[in-house]
């Protein structure tokens, strides 16, 4: 398993966790078995919005058997209720404290990891979890040691920017994949293209981490029927796209039973070829031609540059990462080695001229 550094704390969060969405039809002891299976073989961070209560008492079981409640990291969303044991959505105050007093119970558990302000998609959502006391009890807990790290889950960027502006989220969950980023609007997500793309670059250059859910766009993606390209992705094509975008600590599939997993975590050791999304350079619209989106489909470069992260790097200082810069200067090859070759710009599926782009970011970096 790869672990990737939380940028506000020092947790290391594994980049495959487990979302629960789904799994609670499966009963207690296979959802027992899921969880056993996923700590056996790395995986510390799960997502508790879960469809119903069942993973909750089943993930407290298996901790309290296990005794490992210190090598794993919870998102508890304060607005999600389970109270009549199905999932609800609430702004009450009284109501939120009530489950997140029930999720804590039933995972035996004292703190909390992740208290996240639960699904907020609209500006009217925010203003009344910023002002209405879902904020204001987050932040009376952390005070007092029971949260340890705050967040939000958001499927609207406008609406992420705003928290953003508001300088209280450590971890954004958010929406990501190939139908998102790049369907048409109306379509599929909320958001174009830059819209979205410069979200993931200020959240990586503020130092706020994503945890990515819908990877797979409900399944749509893995579908050539469904899926908005027409033509199927793999879930491991899907996996690689989310964790190569900025800021992006971990991804949260949800699975049913074990058989879901094992799956997914073949994705740790399945081969570059398998995980290559670069055919998206042929689903694509206009307007995303001619931006690189890291995903290496051009190495190796013969002059050694890894010209997606260079590329990154090159796009997140103008973002305004201020570690970017010191990041760019520690890598062994920068852009200005490039030697104008062109195989980059021969095989790169979106058409980006990186020979070009070599030039201008080694000019940017002052080389």
């Amino acid at each position: 398993m790869e672990y990737r550094k939380l940028p506000r704390g020092e947790e290391q969060i594994s980049i495959l966790g487990l979302g629960t969405s789904s799994i609670g039809a499966s009963g207690a002891k296979e959802i027992e078995a899921v969880m056993t299976m996923a700590l056996e073989n790395g995986i510390n961070y799960f997502d508790m919005a879960s469809a119903d209560a069942a993973p909750f008492p089943a993930f407290g079981h298996t901790l309290a058997l296990g005794g490992a409640r210190k090598d794993v990291y919870f998102q508890i969303h304060f607005g999600a209720n389970y109270q009549d044991g199905k999932y609800g959505w609430t702004t009450d105050l009284d109501t939120i404290k009530r489950s997140v007093d029930w999720q804590m119970e039933s995972l035996k558990t004292d703190y909390i990891d992740f208290g996240f302000l639960h699904c907020i998609d609209e500006k009217q959502d925010l203003h009344h979890a910023l002002e209405g006391g879902t904020l204001d009890y987050i932040m009376e807990l952390k005070k007092a040691g029971v949260i340890r790290h705050i967040g939000m889950s958001s499927h609207t960027p406008s609406v992420a920017h705003l928290a953003l502006d508001a300088g209280i989220l450590d971890m954004l969950m958010f929406s990501i994949n190939p139908a998102y980023d790049y369907a048409r609007e109306s379509d599929y997500a909320i958001g174009g293209i830059a819209e979205r793309q410069n979200l993931y670059r200020r959240c990586e250059a503020e130092g706020v981490a994503i945890s990515v859910m819908k990877a797979f766009s409900g399944g749509q993606l893995l579908n050539a029927k469904t899926s908005p390209f027409g033509k199927a992705l793999t879930k491991y094509q899907c996996l690689q796209y989310v964790l190569d975008k900025p800021g992006v600590v971990t991804v949260l599939p949800g699975v049913r039973n074990c058989e879901d997993l094992k799956n997914i975590l073949g994705f740790i050791t399945a081969a570059p070829e398998e995980k290559d999304y670069s055919i998206l350079g042929t689903f694509a619209p206009q307007e995303a031609e001619g931006s690189c989106v890291y995903c290496n489909h051009c190495q190796p470069c013969p002059s050694g540059l890894d010209v997606g992260l260079i590329n990154k790097y090159y796009d997140l200082a103008l973002a305004g990462d201020t570690l970017a810069k010191d990041h760019y200067a520690n890598l062994d090859k920068k852009a200005g080695d490039c030697i104008d070759c062109g195989h980059c710009d021969s095989r790169c599926p979106f058409h980006v001229c990186q020979t070009k782009r070599m030039e201008n970011i080694a000019q940017y970096f002052g080389e």
